[in-house]
């Protein structure tokens, strides 16, 4: 067995101190890099709101699609060709007023065959009776001349309202909201020409719950915004309330009317209702975006600044409190931070609701970026704290 070489020799000894230098250089750079970032806390960014008393109502919110108080599908009452029409989608008609014209010779000439008829019938009976006062006929006679006549004028009654027939009116006050035929159209017995919405009133029906039973009454003020129109509230008010509770869903029908003299209101706009019955002037309040409801808990996110929310944070254990020979300066508590805090709520509207225990004026809670904090996390208020 022959000994190692003297160059094979170097070469293994020169391999082992490049492994040991690069291991150095790791374990240096890795260090380095833990200490570096340790001391530099991530932030949040949020935006938060004062806490501040305002003029705060109790509130029942609901959606609902508008429909029109009372609406009608005006169909022909004889078969016609269509000759004219006077009236065109979006008109405004009242009662009575001729929408349509149907053809109306036959009609005309169904009328004056009874007409005639009628008159025929009108002179046989004033000779009959005269007959029949001398004594020159019979009771049976003279009685089946007065039935033929009036007979005669039944038929002469149904042939000048078939007539009138042909004249297509508008049953109620309303705008046309559909038109269903065109001139020249054959129309059909019962066949609808047009469609009729009275939008004053409109209605708005919410299904509320059982538990609202008690502070909803007729009469109460609602306001309503629509998609289309989202910077104007329209005023209503409650014009009836179901007696009965749907036991299948526990809720009760309440029907709201609003009246809207400039006409943007529309059947079948959606609206967001909102029924006030109680108030107060002078509430503690937070924009509801802030409130957090979790495990039968009501709570917030203020904001606190580090320091103060260090000294209310006892350390986990005594041995918390003890520094290491070789530990580092702790680092700077960060300027603001993040606390849970628990509430009781009142009064509540869309866009508040009143604190009645857990805050006080002058706090200030996070309203946007709240999922992404915990309590103690460092946040970044962006538009300040006031």
């Amino acid at each position: 067995m022959h000994a190692p070489s003297f160059a094979g020799f170097a070469a293994l000894r020169l391999h082992g101190l490049i492994w040991v230098a690069l291991a150095l250089l790791t374990a240096c750079g890795g260090n380095g890099d833990k200490d570096e970032t340790a001391d530099t806390p991530a932030t949040v960014p949020v935006e938060t709101a004062a806490v501040a008393r305002r003029a705060i109502s109790a509130s029942y919110s609901g959606t609902a699609t508008l429909e029109a108080d009372s609406e009608a599908l005006v169909a022909a009452k004889v078969a016609g060709a269509l000759l004219k029409l006077f009236v065109e989608e979006g008109d405004k008609v009242k009662a009575g007023q001729v929408l349509a014209k149907l053809d109306d010779e036959n009609a005309r000439l169904n009328l004056a065959k009874a007409q005639a008829m009628l008159h025929k019938l009108e002179n046989d009976h004033r000779r009959s009776t005269e007959m029949f006062e001398r004594k020159l006929l019979s009771v049976e006679q003279n009685d089946k001349i007065r039935y033929d006549l009036e007979t005669q004028r039944a038929s002469h009654d149904l042939a000048r309202l078939e007539l009138s027939y042909t004249s297509i009116v508008a049953p109620i006050d309303g705008v046309i909201s559909r038109r269903l035929v065109k001139v020249g159209n054959f129309i059909q017995v019962n066949q609808a020409l047009f469609q009729i919405d009275n939008f004053d009133p409109l209605l708005a029906v919410l299904n509320v719950p059982e538990r609202e039973l008690d502070t909803l009454r007729v009469g109460q003020e609602v306001s309503m915004r629509v998609d289309s129109i989202p910077l104007e509230r329209f005023a209503g008010r409650i014009q009836r309330i179901s007696p009965v509770v749907d036991p299948g869903t526990g809720t009760f029908r309440v029907t709201c009317e609003f009246r809207d003299p400039s006409g943007r209101l529309k059947s079948g706009m959606f609206g967001r209702l909102e029924v006030a019955y109680a108030r107060r002037d002078d509430a503690l309040a937070i924009p509801r975006s802030a409130l957090i409801e979790e495990d039968g808990e009501t709570a917030v996110f203020a904001i606190v600044s580090g320091a103060a929310f260090a000294a209310e944070t006892p350390p986990a254990d005594a041995a918390a409190d003890a520094k290491p020979a070789d530990a580092k300066a702790p680092a700077a508590a960060p300027e603001w931070v993040a606390q849970r805090k628990l509430i009781r709520v009142g009064y509540g509207d869309a866009m508040h609701v009143e604190v009645i225990e857990g805050l006080t004026e002058g706090d200030r809670v996070i309203t946007i970026g709240r999922a992404a904090v915990r309590d103690g996390t460092a946040v970044q208020v962006l538009e300040g704290v006031q």
